[in-house]
């Protein structure tokens, strides 16, 4: 019983992580695109809520449940795929934390673009340039690690 309550913890974190990944940059992007500051201002305001309570809240949950996943099949996190995986995790993490940085300031700039009737100034183009160019595969890396537990493959030179 405890099996199956830490496997289903651990599923539904990843479909957290991923769902909310995909959404935020979903939402963020649409936002974006209106050029709209009032939009962007509380689209962004409402991103960095979802991240700190559903992504944060996956990332610190993973782990546990993988680990516990782990102790209790009686695997070893030098497997190839568990190792690839944590590869993975880290460079996700590498990316995403600068990446909820950039959400928080891209909100500020917004919200005082909004408080002052201004446009968005030249720094917050940039950091959603950057925003992006740092989501992208942070997401991409998130698929990866879902399609390694799925799949469990074998991986030469690792196992």
């Amino acid at each position: 019983m405890f099996y199956l309550a830490l496997k289903f913890l651990h599923v539904i974190g990843a479909c957290v992580l991923l769902g909310t990944g995909a959404g935020i940059a979903f939402f963020m992007l649409a936002a974006h695109r209106t050029g709209e500051v009032a939009t962007i201002a509380g689209v962004a305001r409402i991103v960095v809520v979802a991240d700190f309570l559903f992504t944060a809240t996956a990332v610190v949950l993973q782990p546990l449940t993988g680990l516990g996943l782990v102790h209790i099949l009686g695997l070893s996190l030098g497997d190839g795929w568990i190792a690839l995986a944590l590869l993975l995790y880290l460079v996700t993490g590498a990316l995403w934390l600068p990446v909820v940085a950039m959400q928080m300031k891209m909100r500020d700039l917004a919200a005082a673009a909004l408080a002052t009737g201004s446009v968005l100034p030249p720094l917050y183009h940039r950091l959603f340039a950057w925003w992006f160019a740092f989501g992208f595969p942070a997401f991409a890396a998130v698929m990866a690690i879902l399609a390694l537990m799925i799949a469990r493959p074998a991986i030469p030179g690792w196992d």
